[in-house]
């Protein structure tokens, strides 16, 4: 059990807040229905609630992103907006743009007590890229905004795994301090790992995998992992590992993942468990099959129930279960099933647990579940990476930030 120091920051109670400019980087990046654009799960956009309301003196700029330039979650921030308004029962300005002419002018218009809400920042090509916090500070979006800014708020505990400029690049030239998201993620966690107790089960889904495998080793190594219980799309890429998916599954950066996949099994082969059986689509119908039926050309949605049986026997005998990401398609009804199954699991089961993932708070509240989980974040990758003890880019920069501050006092 490694003891993790206590992570000195500086909070928004550090600062006179009244009638400053701030740049708050938040996270609203929110499940997206692929048909309609409507936002499924409003969990991340109702967390900054807190962080805004401590802001209500102040003159508050909103900056976030939602999804990833090319995937069907990538869209502009205008419903957002809509949601944050009728939540806080206020007008909620909304600019589109990120860094161009009219943000900038909406930002100097700005009065005391008002909050603009940018629109995505991965429009700006910048924020798709990753950076050390010196050249994250030289970016255009960093030089041209920083100027309107008095404090930089950093409340992005999903994105603090990434080293983006909205990220580090604001904490390098401007006052920064953490806002109340990130505060408490930052306390529960470190509470939490002083008491967590083996065995520990890791469940991984979600679509992220590439994330997911840095992290896995990581996590084994520090004695995080002893049992790690595949679903989603990570799983599908152990089990072609294992060479019990036969056809390519088509992603990006396919080969790579498969053998470091593979590696990881060869390295740890007593700690993996991958599905036995699972759901797809058949003519609008869920059909459950052993893995070994798996045909070329079906598409992988769910688990079924034997996984479900084989998992959950696991989850009872653990002292601490984390879950990270769904375990199927559980936005579409008739493949819920598995992720409904492993959370409640998951809260039936005797040990400390936590729950991560925007799309899995989301299938917590849906089962009202989420008073059985000792904690629940909506951070995903930055979670995982978290609990390995990897120091995590926003952290650092807010730590540098306290430091910097400190000084200048």
């Amino acid at each position: 059990m490694h003891n993790r120091k206590v992570v000195k920051v500086l909070t928004l109670d550090d600062f006179d807040l009244n009638g400053k400019t701030v740049f708050v980087r938040m996270d609203m990046n929110c499940p997206i229905d692929p048909e309609t654009g409507e936002i499924l799960g409003t969990k991340r956009i109702e967390e900054t609630i807190e962080t805004l309301e401590s802001l209500k003196d102040a003159k508050v700029v909103i900056a976030s992103h939602q999804g990833r330039v090319g995937n069907n979650e990538y869209t502009g921030m205008d419903k957002h907006a809509k949601v944050l308004e009728k939540l806080m029962c206020r007008k909620i300005k909304y600019v589109e743009d990120t860094i161009g002419e009219a943000a900038q002018n909406a930002i100097k218009n700005l009065e005391e007590g008002e909050i603009l809400l940018l629109d995505n920042l991965r429009l700006c090509a910048e924020e798709n890229y990753e950076f050390t916090p010196e050249n994250a500070a030289k970016t255009i979006m960093v030089s041209r905004l920083s100027k309107l800014f008095d404090l930089c708020v950093l409340d992005s505990f999903p994105s603090a795994h990434r080293s983006h400029p909205s990220i580090v690049g604001f904490a390098q030239v401007l006052p920064a301090c953490a806002g109340r998201i990130v505060e408490r993620e930052v306390r529960n966690l470190d509470e939490i790992m002083t008491v967590a107790k083996a065995p520990h089960v890791i469940i991984l889904g979600g679509s992220k995998v590439s994330d997911r495998l840095e992290a896995i080793k990581l996590l084994i190594q520090n004695g995080r992992a002893d049992h790690v219980l595949l679903t989603g799309l990570i799983g599908n890429v152990f089990m072609r590992a294992q060479a019990r998916i036969k056809s390519p599954l088509r992603i990006k950066r396919e080969n790579d993942m498969v053998s470091k996949a593979h590696s990881l099994i060869g390295d740890y082969p007593d700690v993996f468990a991958t599905p036995v059986d699972i759901a797809i689509d058949k003519d609008g119908k869920r059909v459950e099959m052993d893995v070994r039926e798996i045909s070329k050309g079906d598409k992988i949605l769910d688990l079924g129930p034997k996984t479900i049986e084989y998992y959950s026997k696991l989850i009872s005998g653990a002292g601490t279960v984390f879950i990270s990401g769904p375990a199927g398609f559980f936005e579409k009804e008739n493949f819920k099933y598995g992720t409904k199954e492993m959370l409640n699991a998951v809260a039936n089961s005797m040990a400390t647990t936590i729950v991560s993932g925007g799309h899995l708070t989301t299938a917590l509240k849906q089962e009202g579940l989420a008073d059985k989980i000792n904690h629940i974040s909506t951070a995903g990758g930055a979670l995982v990476l978290y609990l390995t003890g990897e120091k995590l880019p926003m952290m650092k920069a807010l730590e540098d930030a306290a430091i910097k501050y400190r000084t200048k006092e």
